[in-house]
């Protein structure tokens, strides 16, 4: 279990940290893509998510200075693909848990 008392302040801001990389929606599409889909470069990925190629270029310089993603040059392209595994784990766990928490919702509305 996550033990917040035990980290210490300098840990929890490297925490809070991910979760402001974590906090975009684009970036989440980008990263669902490249889970998804696998290595993609910045032209398949605008392609794919219909974003600009400044935006996308944006987000995975963000993403990999996180260490989320990582950039495999290739001649005149580079390739991303995820390379923190943790991301697939907390990614499931969040979407899983709002499904439920939607079910759970129209459920209740249902009834009334």
């Amino acid at each position: 279990m996550f033990d917040m008392a035990a980290l210490p302040p300098q840990l929890l801001e490297h925490v809070a940290d991910r979760f402001r990389v974590l906090g975009d929606a684009s970036r989440l599409r980008i990263i669902e893509t490249l889970r998804t889909e696998g290595e993609l470069n910045v032209g398949e990925l605008v392609e794919r998510l219909q974003m600009s190629q400044a935006n996308v270029s944006k987000h995975l310089r963000l993403l990999a200075a996180a260490g989320i993603v990582v950039r495999r040059p290739q001649g005149t392209a580079a390739y991303y693909s995820v390379t923190d595994p943790s991301i697939a784990q907390l990614c499931d766990l969040v979407c899983d848990r709002l499904r439920s928490q939607n079910r759970d919702e129209a459920e209740t509305f249902s009834m009334s």
